[in-house]
């Protein structure tokens, strides 16, 4: 059974997410560390010490192949990717073996300028436009993992 976890700390479309699973009857689960209580009623909120990576390596424990994880982290991606399941940002990118070596890529170029001591820029400010296309894209992800599941489980029987 298909889930969506979300590495909640700093998601903006969690409220989002949760509408669109709910239509799929998809089990949301939120993760999120003691500085971002994050809870919404009828789902469950998985809270873990503040540390670094500890949402991440959390989430990633809780992951089963197929399960969507919605999250802007590319070092969480990879290992979603390595677990068969499908990561995707608050934006509607979605992270693939395709395009993940090149994210992890410029994150690595972004942290070595940043202890340099340069600047880089930060997020855009967030449109109604972005939302569109996180919804678009989650509802697409949503009905090629059910359906992903459902072939395996058939192969299975």
């Amino acid at each position: 059974m298909v889930k969506v976890l979300i590495d909640a700390d700093a998601c903006p479309v969690v409220d989002l997410a949760l509408s669109v699973s709910s239509e799929f009857e998809i089990e949301t689960i939120l993760f999120c560390d003691t500085s971002h209580r994050i809870e919404r009623d009828n789902v469950i909120t998985i809270i873990v010490p503040k540390g670094p990576d500890s949402v991440d390596f959390t989430l990633v424990n809780a992951l089963s192949k197929h399960d969507i994880v919605i999250t802007q982290d590319y070092g969480l991606a990879a290992m979603v990717l390595a677990r068969g399941g499908y990561p995707i940002d608050q934006n509607g990118r979605e992270m693939s073996n395709d395009n993940i070596e090149r994210l992890l890529e410029m994150r690595h170029v972004g942290q070595k300028i940043r202890r340099a001591g340069g600047r880089t820029k930060g997020p855009k400010k967030r449109t109604q436009e972005n939302n569109i296309s996180f919804e678009m894209k989650f509802r697409q992800i949503c009905e090629r993992a059910i359906l992903a599941s459902k072939m395996e489980e058939a192969t299975d029987e």
